[in-house]
């Protein structure tokens, strides 16, 4: 036996004895015998702890897999140290800090440049090609003196909203070309981050072959969302163009600046609360009003965070976008001598095609590199909130053929990344 105190050796039972064959050799034989436990306490030890049983006899049923808390890491009566994450690609399966999205979006160019950078490459070239077309021919002396009549004081209503058309159209051309770029990018840095998440390579024809069913449903979504925000602004303004149209044009003008103030305050909120609704379509495999409601659930709770991840990545777009374009506009700028100084200052719009295409070449740098820094960001911010509500690591763990190595791995399925286990 043995005499440390509170320890019993594992196995004990009631029913152990005295050693006889030791008393036979002369131990003495007035030790003490071992307490008896009280009856029914060797049956309660077996049973399964309360609320483990099953009614049909085949014996407790094991309870759900669920994430356990991070272990003690010190002190007395702690646990062994659980492990860390697993990390099978560019993040940790495991909640994500802010730095780590972020990191994670410029990991996966690294880990995936030729993928990433041929996408993105071709996709500026096509676009910055047909925006450089577009603004060499639709910017004119004619659209340009139109554009002036606003200076003057005897201008009529009819004159002014000819004016702001036109100019809406010329910027217009650029901002749809944009946006088809960012669709189409969209659409296959999608692809590649979720293979990049699990540590898998993905090619140019494996990623256009999972994106091309979803670019049209994707781009009623891309362009769905821009007209939802123009609408509620639209609608801010409304009443004070209309006290305007009556007669009041001071107090239409004040109402009608409040309301628009207000209108783009909900329509930044909507920006946020559905700007998950991309990489749900494309992860998901949804339609374009499940993906909506999918992002407004997500984000719900959370669009604080959301909105700061999101406005880092405004951020970091703009200063690499100007690192890249402030250089090739000097450039574009001393070819172009005064005549481009005044297109730059809104005094001209005719311009020569050499100073548009050395402006369209910094462009088409620049979004060959911000183009996949914003789908990824989206992308992991996706998996991240998903990760946070519903344990979308486990699944992942197991996609990624990680089982039973760390703690968080439970069976041996493989489901896909698009899975809709908490919607």
């Amino acid at each position: 036996m043995n005499d440390s105190p509170g320890w019993a050796p594992p196995g004990s039972s009631p029913s152990d004895e005295p050693d006889r064959g030791a008393q036979q050799q002369g131990e003495p034989a007035d030790q003490p015998a071992p307490e008896q436990p009280a009856r029914g306490a060797t049956w309660a030890r077996r049973q399964p702890p309360p609320g483990h049983w099953t009614v049909s006899g085949r014996g407790p049923t094991p309870p759900p897999p669920v994430r356990p808390a991070a272990a003690p890491t010190g002190g007395w009566g702690t646990g062994r140290r659980q492990p860390p994450a697993p990390r099978p690609g560019v993040i940790p399966l495991r909640p994500l800090a802010v730095s780590e999205i972020l990191d994670g979006a410029v990991g996966i160019m690294r880990a995936h440049w030729l993928t990433v950078l041929g996408i993105s490459l071709v996709v500026s070239i096509v676009i910055q090609g047909l925006i450089t077309a577009a603004t060499g021919l639709w910017f004119n002396k004619a659209h340009g003196n139109e554009t002036h009549v606003l200076d003057e004081r005897d201008v009529t209503v009819s004159e002014a909203m000819r004016a702001v058309g036109n100019a809406f159209g010329d910027s217009g051309v650029a901002l749809l070309m944009g946006v088809l770029g960012t669709i189409v990018t969209t659409a296959l840095m999608t692809v590649v981050a979720a293979r990049a998440v699990l540590g898998r390579s993905v090619t140019i024809r494996e990623a256009w072959a999972g994106a091309r069913p979803y670019l049209l449903q994707l781009c009623g979504l891309l362009l769905l969302v821009p007209a939802i925000a123009m609408a509620v602004i639209a609608a801010g303004m409304t009443p004070g163009l209309l006290l305007a149209a009556a007669g009041v044009p001071s107090e239409g003008a004040a109402l009608a600046s409040l309301g628009g103030l207000a209108g783009a305050g909900v329509a930044a909120w909507l920006w946020i609360r559905f700007s998950l609704a991309p990489a749900a379509l494309m992860l998901e495999k949804q339609g374009i009003i499940p993906s909506l409601r999918r992002s407004s659930k997500l984000v719900r709770g959370a669009w604080g965070r959301v909105f700061g991840v999101q406005l880092l990545a405004v951020v970091l777009v703009f200063i690499v976008g100007a690192i890249v374009e402030i250089p090739t506009s000097l450039v574009a700028m001393l070819i172009g001598g005064d005549n481009a100084m005044d297109w730059l200052s809104g005094e001209s719009v005719s311009v020569s095609w050499t100073f548009l295409a050395v402006v369209g070449v910094g462009g088409a740098i620049s979004s060959t590199i911000t183009f996949p820094i914003s789908a990824g960001v989206t992308a992991l911010l996706y998996m991240d909130q998903r990760i946070r509500r519903e344990a979308l690591d486990l699944e992942l763990a197991r996609a990624a053929g990680m089982r039973g190595d760390h703690p968080e791995g439970h069976g041996t399925d493989q489901p896909t990344v698009g899975s809709t286990s908490g919607n």
